[in-house]
């Protein structure tokens, strides 16, 4: 995982983080001794080897290649959205969602120079379809992750769990996106030639991925971690070079910022004030909190106060949607898209969105 814009807000945030610990530190000293036990280590382990194998995947020039030769094929504006939307979301779903930024935003741009391109809105939908997308898996995105580590269930069942609001952001992206994108004709001209594949790294990246995500649902998360770091030390030691080492160090802090927050009496009082126990009050809970501090830190800060991790998977996914900063993944794609007015343009779209789809899941819980 890399890209200029990516780690400089992966370092704004990992300067922000240590801030915090420093000051917690000198209000309380005596409990630094704890800090390693708040950290959700399988969580980490989880992470690092998705990143490491996904980042021998894109370096392989397996996805570039396979992007560059369905293009070719695409005749309109709307099939061009359709398909760049569907690709977000399904490489979401199996990479993480900003890892999927990283290839699908890239090939965006490439294609606006072959074409006239509404670029800032399909980097719009791109952002919006890898935070839908990665909804569905348990490694769609880091609060599944932590949420599949920390609640002990089972990948298939996490799945199941997180069916009906991906089914329902997905149909609301879907009416999205034939709504913004109309069938008007597209001519791709001067394409140049596919990237060269490096075959045994896809091979070996790809082989090694479901195995690891097994290992990762039986609770061996580090000890498959370990296992992938040894093979690519041994074949593709430069794959450790696109790891975003600061991304990593940022959810280790992360884990213990919020969780010694968490523990503050103020902080306590008031969402002890919230009903958390009741699914609709944690899943809108989770939503609001994800638009003021992101999804990932309102995870791991809720966590602390309840068990329900399907509610609170429910809200915290459902509130990357609305305020940019909901999701880390819609300031890696507006940065990476670098296209003027997108921030305005981005909540247009955005902001609807989560009040309809966030509206019918939230429905859906009264309800039930």
């Amino acid at each position: 995982m890399s890209g200029p814009g990516y780690s400089l807000r992966s370092d704004y945030l990992l300067w922000a983080l240590l801030g915090l610990l420093l000051l917690l530190s000198v209000v309380h000293p005596a409990g630094i001794v704890s800090y390693p036990r708040l950290v959700d280590w399988p969580t980490i382990a989880t992470m690092a080897g998705l990143l490491l194998l996904t980042a021998g995947i894109e370096a392989s020039g397996f996805l570039h290649r396979s992007a560059w030769r369905i293009a070719g094929l695409i005749h309109d504006e709307r099939s061009l959205a359709l398909f760049l939307v569907g690709t977000s979301a399904l490489c979401a779903a199996l990479l993480t969602n900003d890892i999927a930024l990283f290839i699908v935003v890239p090939l965006t741009l490439s294609l606006g120079e072959y074409a006239a391109l509404p670029l800032r809105r399909l980097i719009i939908f791109e952002a919006l379809a890898v935070n839908a997308g990665s909804m569905f898996t348990p490694i769609g995105n880091p609060q599944n992750i932590f949420l599949w580590q920390s609640s002990g269930a089972h990948f298939l069942e996490f799945m199941w769990a997180m069916a009906l609001p991906t089914a329902v952001a997905a149909l609301c992206l879907l009416g999205f996106t034939l709504m913004a994108f109309r069938p008007r004709p597209l001519e791709l001209h001067g394409l140049a030639g596919p990237l060269a594949v490096r075959w045994p790294l896809f091979v070996m990246a790809a082989s090694l991925f479901v195995p690891f995500i097994v290992c990762a649902d039986l609770r061996h998360a580090e000890w498959a971690l370990l296992a992938v770091m040894l093979v690519f030390l041994a074949v593709s030691r430069q794959v450790f070079r696109r790891l975003d080492w600061p991304l990593l160090s940022v959810f280790v802090l992360m884990f213990v910022d919020l969780r010694v927050v968490a523990g503050l009496p103020a902080v306590a009082r008031a969402l002890d004030a919230v009903d958390l126990r009741h699914p609709l009050s944690l899943y809108l809970t989770g939503a609001g909190l994800s638009q003021f501090i992101s999804n990932v830190p309102a995870t791991i800060l809720l966590s602390s106060y309840s068990g329900d991790w399907r509610s609170l998977a429910w809200g915290v996914d459902m509130g990357g949607f609305g305020l940019g900063v909901g999701s880390l993944a819609n300031i890696i794609a507006l940065r990476l898209g670098r296209q003027p007015g997108s921030f305005a343009a981005f909540h247009a779209w955005s902001v609807p969105f989560l009040l309809l789809s966030g509206g019918l899941t939230g429905l859906w819980l009264l309800v039930k």
